[in-house]
This record gives C-alpha cells, sequence and structure tokens, in this order.
C-alpha cells in the first residue's frame, strides 16, 4: 500500500525579512481550541488526511496482528492485575488506592486506622464507563474526612470538570465547575476550595475560591495572572496551614498565600518577581523555608524567612549553596525536613533535624538508580516515604524513621510473569560529546546479550526544561531487550542530571549541544562494542521528539529507526504564535523569534521541520493526539509529510495519530499497552528488515 501523499498549498510566512515555505500549514485547523474541547469539529479535508495516514500505518503492520496481540499480552504480564497502593496515614483513616483484577483504571479508598473495613471513595471505573477516553487527577479529600474533590476530563485536552463528593452519602455536591486546569485545593474550613482556570488559549491564569454547594457562577476570583508568558498553580504547604498560589514561567517565579483557616482572606505576596530567581516555599513555625536560586544559586539553596513577611530582603541561609549539589526538592515535617539532591547525575535523600542542625544521608550502593520521595498526608510524624528503582530493579517503597535511620520496605513492585533483576546488567558511562564534556549514559542489557557491535539499541532522549532523565525501572522495555536490545538513556544537556548549568548549556543558543551530546552518545556505544551504526533508533517524546527530529537531519546515517511521540518538531513556527498553550511561557526556554531576530535565526537554525532536506532518512514512527495542548497535533503531521516528501530511499515513514486523545495518550493502564505495542512492532519490524540479508520494505 503507498502511503497517504498530503496536499501541498503553497506559504510562505516571513519574518524578519526571511521568507520561507511552510506548504503544509493547512493541517493546522484555525479552529483548533474548539477541536480540543470537541474533536468532532475538525475541519474534514484535515481528518480525511489523519485517518488515511492511520490506515496505512495500520496496514503496514496488518499481517502481524498476532504478533501485536501477543505483545500485548507479554507486556500486560508484567502488571499485577489486583494491585494497590501503600496506604497513607492521615488521622483517623489511611487512602490509598487499587486495581481490580483486569480494570482500566483506579479505585480510591480508605479505611479506618485499626479496621479491616475498606471504604470506596471513587471507582473511576465506573465513572469512565462507555467513554473512550477518561482520565481523573487531583483526588483531594477534606481534612475532617467528610469530602472529595476530583478532577476529570474525558477528551485528553486537560480541561477538567471538578466533581466534590459527600463521603458520608456518596452524594455528589458539585459537579458544573468546567474549563478548570485540574489544580485543586481544600481550605481548612473543610467547605471551601480554590482551583485554576484556563484561558481561550488554554493558560491556566486565574485562581477561584467555591464554597461546595453554592453555584459556581458566585466563584470569587481571587488571583488573576496578566502575563501571557506567566502559568499559575496551587498548592498547599504541608503543615497546611497556607493555600499558595504559584505563578511562574520556566525562569521566574512568585508566590502569593493565603492562611487556610480564614480563606476569604485576599492572597498576600511573599517576594515580587524578579526575573530569574525562582522560589517554592514550605512552612514551619514562624518561619517559611524556600528553595531558591537567588543570589547567583544556581543549584539551589534553602533560605529561611519570618512567616509574617517572606520578603526577599528577610531571606537568610538555612542550606547553603553549593555548586554542583543541585536541590531537587524539600519536604517538611514538625521534627526534619527532607531534601532531594542530585550530586554526579544520581540521586540521594538528607534528612536534616531542626532541634540541632543534624543531618544524615540515606545510602544506596547501585551504580545507578532512581529515588523520590512519595508525598504523606501527616506532618507531626517521624516517618517519611520514598521510593527506590534502577534500571534492573523494581520500585520498592520504603518507610524511613527519621529519628531511629531505619527503613522498612513497604512494598515492591510484582512482576507476575517472572523478573529477576540478577538477569541483567545496569552501567553507567561517559561518553565524550563534541567539545570534550562527559555526558551521563544509563545502558540496560540482558547479561547474555553478546556485546560485539551487532545488537541492536533503543537510545533514548530529552533534554529540556532542566527535566533530568532518571535510571528507573519501567517493566515495559523488557519486551526489547529480552529480545536482545541494548536500552540506554543519554543524559545531555538540557537537563538538570549535573546541574542547573548543565541545563543552562542545552537551551536557547547553546540548544545544539543537546543533539551533538547526543549523537556523541551513540558514537560512544557504537565505540564500546554495544551497538553499531544503522542498529540504534533513537527515542523521544515531546521536547525529546525535537531532539529525535533535529539528530535525523545532523547525522541520519547513524540510525536506522526513530520513534517520536507527540514530537515537538514544527519549533519555529510554534514559537512564532503568541496564541498556542505553551508559546509565550516557553520564550524564556527556547528564545522569542517575534521579537529578537537573532533568537529566531537560531531556531530556524535546528527547527527539525525546517530543517528536513534531501536525504536518506531512517524508518520513522511518529504519533500525535488530535486533543494534545501542549504539542498540537500538526506538528508530527506537517513533519511526516514533508519528510516522506524528501526522503530518498526506503525507509519508512509512519504517523499514527489518536483521534480520541491527548497529549499522554490513551486513558487505561492495558489500553496503554497497546501503543506502546505497536511501537515495539515497528522497532522489531525494521530492525529484523535492516538485516543485511535482507532487502528494507519498498514503501513507496
Amino acid at each position: 500500500m503507498p502511503p497517504p501523499k498530503a496536499a501541498v498549498h503553497p506559504d510562505l510566512p516571513k519574518f524578519h525579512g526571511h521568507g520561507r515555505a511552510d506548504e503544509y500549514s493547512w493541517l493546522r485547523d484555525d479552529n483548533w481550541q474548539q477541536v480540543m474541547r470537541t474533536p468532532e469539529v475538525l475541519k474534514p479535508e484535515i481528518r480525511e488526511y489523519l485517518e488515511a495516514e492511520n490506515t496505512y500505518a495500520e496496514e503496514l503492520f496488518g499481517g502481524l496482528d498476532g504478533a501485536k496481540a501477543a505483545l500485548v499480552e507479554e507486556l500486560k504480564g508484567r502488571i499485577k492485575a489486583d494491585d494497590q497502593s501503600v496506604p497513607a496515614p492521615d488521622g483517623a483513616y489511611a487512602y490509598f488506592q487499587r486495581f481490580e483484577q483486569d480494570s482500566q483504571h483506579p479505585i480510591f479508598c480508605r479505611q479506618k486506622i485499626g479496621a479491616d473495613v475498606e471504604e470506596v471513595m471513587l471507582d473511576v471505573n465506573k465513572e469512565a464507563a462507555g467513554k473512550s477516553f477518561f482520565r481523573v487527577v487531583a483526588v483531594e479529600h477534606s481534612s475532617d474526612h467528610l469530602s472529595l474533590v476530583y478532577a476529570q476530563d474525558d477528551t485528553g485536552s486537560e480541561m477538567h470538570t471538578l466533581v466534590v463528593k459527600d463521603l458520608a452519602t456518596g452524594n455528589i455536591v458539585d459537579d458544573s465547575i468546567t474549563n478548570a486546569s485540574g489544580d485543586v485545593v481544600w481550605a481548612e474550613d473543610n467547605q471551601t476550595i480554590f482551583y485554576t482556570v484556563l484561558d481561550e488559549n488554554h493558560r491556566p491564569s486565574k485562581v477561584f475560591r467555591h464554597r461546595a454547594g453554592d453555584d459556581p457562577e458566585t466563584d470569587v476570583l481571587v488571583y488573576e495572572e496578566t502575563d501571557p508568558g506567566f502559568f499559575v498553580s496551587i498548592g498547599k504547604t504541608e503543615s497546611r496551614r497556607f493555600i499558595v498560589i504559584h505563578a511562574h514561567d520556566h525562569v521566574t517565579s512568585e508566590i502569593h498565600v493565603i492562611e487556610a483557616a480564614t480563606p476569604e482572606q485576599p492572597p498576600r505576596l511573599l517576594s515580587a518577581r524578579e526575573p530569574g530567581v525562582e522560589y517554592l516555599i514550605s512552612h514551619h513555625g514562624d518561619r517559611f523555608l524556600i528553595r531558591t536560586n537567588a543570589d547567583g544559586a544556581e543549584d539551589y539553596k534553602i533560605v529561611e524567612a519570618p512567616v509574617d513577611s517572606g520578603a526577599r530582603e528577610t531571606w537568610t541561609d538555612l542550606i547553603a549553596h553549593e555548586s554542583g549539589r543541585l536541590v531537587l526538592n524539600l519536604g517538611v515535617f514538625q521534627d526534619f525536613f527532607i531534601r532531594l539532591e542530585r550530586v554526579n547525575a544520581l540521586p540521594r535523600i538528607v534528612v536534616h533535624r531542626f532541634s540541632d542542625g543534624g543531618e544524615h544521608e540515606i545510602a544506596f550502593e547501585e551504580e545507578a538508580f532512581d529515588l523520590h520521595m512519595v508525598p504523606v498526608h501527616e506532618y507531626d510524624t517521624a516517618t517519611m516515604r520514598f521510593a527506590y528503582s534502577s534500571m534492573s530493579t523494581p520500585t520498592e517503597i520504603y518507610d524511613y524513621d527519621m529519628a531511629a535511620r531505619t527503613r522498612d520496605l513497604r512494598k515492591r513492585q510484582e512482576i507476575p510473569s517472572g523478573h529477576d533483576p540478577a538477569d541483567y546488567i545496569v552501567r553507567r558511562l561517559n561518553s565524550r560529546s563534541f567539545d570534550g564534556q562527559l555526558v551521563p549514559v544509563s545502558v540496560l542489557y540482558a547479561k547474555d546479550t553478546v556485546l560485539d557491535g551487532t545488537a541492536p539499541c533503543l537510545l533514548y532522549g530529552y533534554g529540556a526544561y532542566g527535566m533530568s532523565m532518571p535510571a528507573s525501572f519501567s517493566p515495559n522495555r523488557f519486551s526489547l531487550v529480552d529480545r536482545g536490545f541494548v536500552y540506554a538513556i543519554a543524559h545531555v544537556r538540557g537537563g538538570m542530571e549535573k546541574g542547573y548549568r548543565w541545563y543552562a548549556d542545552g537551551k536557547r543558543k547553546k540548544k545544539t549541544n543537546t543533539f551533538l551530546d547526543f549523537i556523541g552518545a551513540a558514537e560512544h556505544l557504537v565505540s564500546q562494542k554495544f551497538t553499531a551504526p544503522q542498529r540504534i533508533a533513537a527515542h523521544g517524546a515531546s521536547a525529546g521528539g525535537l531532539l529525535v527530529g533535529a539528530v535525523l537531519n545532523l547525522r541520519p546515517e547513524l540510525f536506522g529507526a526513530a520513534v517520536a511521540e507527540v514530537p515537538f518538531v514544527d519549533v519555529l513556527n510554534t514559537m512564532l504564535d503568541a496564541t498556542l498553550p505553551l508559546t509565550p511561557p516557553e520564550w524564556p526556554e527556547w528564545g522569542n523569534p517575534l521579537e529578537n531576530k537573532e533568537d529566531y535565526r537560531t531556531i530556524m537554525s535546528y527547527s527539525p521541520y525546517d530543517n528536513i532536506t534531501k536525504m536518506p532518512y531512517p524508518h520513522v514512527l511518529a504519533t500525535a493526539g488530535l486533543s494534545d495542548p501542549r504539542v498540537t497535533y500538526w506538528e508530527p503531521a506537517k513533519w511526516v509529510a514533508r519528510m516522506r516528501a524528501r526522503k530518498v530511499g526506503h525507509g519508512l515513514i509512519i504517523l499514527k495519530t489518536n483521534m480520541g486523545a491527548g497529549h499522554g495518550g490513551v486513558s487505561g493502564r492495558f489500553a496503554k499497552l497497546e501503543e506502546i505495542a505497536f511501537i515495539y512492532l515497528f522497532l522489531l519490524r525494521v530492525f529484523d528488515h535492516l538485516d543485511p540479508e535482507k532487502e528494507p520494505p519498498e514503501t513507496s
């Protein structure tokens, strides 16, 4: 079957005196805001093209339905069908979620401490019945344990409806607050909730106060962000004393607080925004504890400030800045606080005792691992909770006694089909990039895989927003590793694996460092006989999809395949469109090509869509979500259309669009496996065709 051929409509947008062709711009529906809310209104000609691409993708693998079904069952076999989280105590109750046998969605439950009777607060499976997409976020109970609020999304557009439920009667008190971003918190009067709403361009910009049972039309606007480059989120301090309103872009933040016991008070500004200064707060007694990069603390420090002020001039250092020690997160209890740090690209937890300032670190032994703090409800406790895993070790949940310095294993992730970490090898390599920088590379492979330079390799990368890619456990990837694949993560610049400077060296004018780091990691894996040129599949999602698109333009001959999930590949056009949800807030990350000619040229130099040329691209699978507000569906659609039109050779170029979901793909834990199985089937097929004894598939 020949692939679809997208229509070419001449378009020559011009900025800063520079014109460039955009012949597939017609794939962007001008009514995109409504399409996210109601996907059925998509223009017929666009829908026809996307559905033709989906038909092509399915028919390419039509003879492999049995293999795909077997992969799905294999993936499913690694998921505990009736799983349950570790209960989290809160006063008289312990809260948890569980899954029933073969259910797609969680059931949120609680039980009284010391009792065995379970109370179901919310069964998401019942709410999702009959819906093609359904996801619940922000499930929060009131402090008196009498009410529940949650946010539900039935399109994947991340436009939520808030639901308030009376836990004593099971009755729904509210379900008419719409267009919410998903952030919601209870005040300590147990009657008032605060929530954020989206503006017409899908940006969370307002905070409202709502009293349970009242008409939402009477809700009070308590904060409005007028800068389109700032998002607004809300939360609550661990002590439950303050509601926190956080206005921020990627480099600057500003916080207002409201006393949770008196929710009708107006919000109080702590420290006014300063460009490039970020801060997040916790509360303890008569002070705030603040994680910040102020005063040149590029890897962050912790300061304290009096609770009746919080202004910048009152900040004093509690944990001074230390270059190379990245302070990631802070958790505060009555007698202790904990901080999650990263040193030498590995995480660690440090416990600090308030009474005397004594500190100790929780130690771990593996060469590469992931560590994160698990939120708990209680404040006056000596027990904190954390999760540990590595690329070969399933997730373990521990309760840690901060006073006794002892840990209690509460749960180990169960792999029903069987898993022995001893059957696998995890390595931490350092590849040398073009400028001499050492780039960490985490590697996983089966112990019996022969490293003679012939193994296929899936190399994953992200490299944006300061987000670090953890060397954590994922049961799915063993469907490749057990078949002889090497799985690797390149911890490229643009993340913060090696501190804030690692991030700064992979953004704006230095963005190409991200791509060259990834290429260097691929070449290092080749030189160490883990794999070979054209036996490597580049893999990335969202901004990681930008990475994939850029490296394919730079070094297509190095890669045999690429998987770009919801890829941010039309960077220049997106950053030039100030109406899109993420554009103004992301100008600090990428640059503002509307106002700055140099930013325009920089983005133009690497934007994957704008740099496609006539060359032999490898096999490519791109995915999209029609209601995706983060990376709009037309970005991968345009990218695939142009790449297919300009490529030479026999590389498969495939686009698969989920017509009923957004950025995160389908909802449901087992339904998601269908998407993963399709990606893995693509990889298994194309690497089989890349065998020197076989001809590549003819595609056009």
